[in-house]
């Protein structure tokens, strides 16, 4: 299926563009359209092109070949400021926030005009698309779905011709959601066209006009939203040989450990903090606790608390047995308790160094030597590529260049490596593809078969759904546990989302 083309003139295009780096083909004869009032879905797996092709829409790459046309004149973006020059403007994925400044200055940082204009002007849109929050506190402090939602004003501030959405959803309640939809739709009725990246097939049918699919760096698919169904979706952007693994089984309730049947491998008691207050629970070896919470419950503030982030939590934390009286990432690392967290590019990954140094930096804590030889950190770094079945050229690629689902496995690997008895997994699959969400899978029921206990923290119901053993909510700074075992998403559902005026 091909897209009918709109009759007006395009706003941005990409004509037959190929990008290599280092002998590596990434993309192979790019042609895409970017239309004034439509949403363009670009979807694909990690590792198909996606963030390469979107870097050079917003001038931070350059094609290897082939032409950038802006309102049909052959254009060179060399830099994102000639991208905002052009009326291209990009919201990443992972927000850019300057942590001393007020959130007010950072969504008015670099706008011309009169400063009390501004200011007025930002927070009238800020409040449009559901960012309520003290202006005048600092940005270091915002969530991570605030932080997007400031990303988001930015671009809107600035009058942009076309809004590149980079996974703008993948933090937001569905509140929130469906604020950006109604903001999405004023867009459109000004004339201004969107890319709208999303591993969220439903919200890419509800929300957009035409879509595209790019796997292994080509388009495979071209086709009005409309026309399209997410198994179609799924089935573009899988190889054409992808097989589901052998080894991935469905997960049998009844494999996982009891209270009755052997020690905790972490308790939790009485635990308080600025955001959540009397926590208690217990995790024992081989099981899967899931938790859920809307966006400001408390949930990545709890699990920052316990990993010993949050120095200034009160209460008891109790790792494979041992009190943990004094805590820090370094003391809970090596008594046994690992942590992958929430927001991978602020805390998870050396993004300017080789992989391999991510992958061994825990170790490094946990051993005498602050050094370790090359051939033991390049043969441990390949054991977790092949395990993690993590895509890149070899061990010493830059974390930079490896696409979202890499870089969290990368991460993944890095909180594996000191083989913990229990891990803390926070938004473990945000942004990253359907084939990618497997694996992380995959590895979370490999883990519990050798007996390692799993929190995952997630806002996504039917992850939960999918992996919990035993599920718990929290709900306005409480955590509130399910009776029973494993529950559907309609009943994390109507938990997470229940009274208590949480945002649905």
């Amino acid at each position: 299926m091909i897209a009918a083309a709109p009759s007006s003139v395009p706003l941005v295009s990409l004509r037959d563009v190929w990008k290599v780096f280092e002998s590596v083909t990434v993309l192979r004869g790019i042609d895409l359209d970017i239309y004034p009032g439509r949403v363009l879905a670009l979807l694909g797996g990690n590792g198909s092109g996606k963030s390469t092709m979107v870097k050079i829409l917003s001038g931070a790459y350059q094609p290897t070949a082939g032409v950038i046309e802006v309102k049909g004149v052959p254009t060179v973006l060399s830099h994102p400021s000639d991208a905002h020059a052009k009326g291209i403007y990009m919201v990443p994925q992972e927000p850019h926030i300057f942590p001393n400044l007020s959130v007010m200055e950072n969504l008015t940082a670099g706008l011309k005009g009169d400063p009390d204009a501004n200011e007025a002007r930002a927070l009238t849109v800020a409040r449009e698309i559901g960012l309520d929050t003290d202006f005048d506190s600092p940005g270091g402090e915002l969530s991570i779905a605030s932080q997007q939602l400031v990303e988001i004003t930015r671009g809107l501030l600035r009058n942009a011709r076309v809004l590149i959405l980079d996974e703008p959803t993948s933090s937001l309640t569905r509140r929130e959601v469906a604020n950006l939809a109604r903001q999405m739709k004023e867009l459109k009725a000004r004339g201004i066209g969107l890319l709208f990246i999303s591993h969220r097939l439903n919200e890419v049918l509800e929300l957009t006009d035409d879509t595209q699919v790019l796997r292994d760096g080509r388009i495979v698919l071209n086709a009005p939203s409309a026309e399209l169904t997410t198994d179609m979706l799924v089935e573009a952007m899988l190889p054409a040989d992808f097989a589901p693994p052998s080894d991935i089984t469905e997960r049998d309730p009844g494999t996982a450990s009891s209270p009755s049947d052997k020690s905790a491998v972490l308790s939790v008691r009485n635990l308080s903090s600025r955001l959540f207050r009397d926590v208690s629970f217990d995790v024992y070896p081989g099981e899967v606790l899931g938790i859920s919470g809307v966006v400001g419950s408390g949930r990545t503030e709890l699990a920052e608390a316990i990993y010993g982030i949050d120095a200034f939590a009160k209460g008891e934390v109790h790792i494979a047995g041992r009190a943990a009286p004094r805590r820090s990432p370094q003391i809970s690392q090596a008594m046994g308790l690992s942590y992958v967290p929430e927001d991978r590019h602020a805390h998870g990954i050396f993004l300017a160094l080789p992989s391999s140094q991510t992958v061994t930096a825990g170790l490094l804590s946990l051993g005498r030597s602050r050094f370790m030889k090359r051939d033991h950190e390049l043969s441990l770094t390949q054991e977790f590529i092949d395990r993690l079945r993590i895509k890149l050229s070899s061990p010493l690629q830059v974390a930079r260049t490896l696409s979202g689902g890499n870089q969290q496995k990368v991460v993944l690997a890095k909180t594996l490596a000191p083989a913990p008895r229990v891990i803390i997994l926070d938004e473990p699959t945000r942004g990253i593809d359907a084939r990618a969400r497997q694996d992380v899978y995959r590895t979370i029921r490999e883990l519990t078969a050798e007996g390692v206990g799993v929190v995952v923290i997630s806002s996504e119901v039917g992850e939960i759904a999918e992996v919990a053993d035993r599920v718990m909510v929290m709900r306005r700074g409480r955590l509130v546990p399910l009776p029973g075992g494993p529950k559907s998403v309609e009943q994390i559902s109507a938990a997470t989302f229940a009274a208590n005026g949480a945002a649905a």
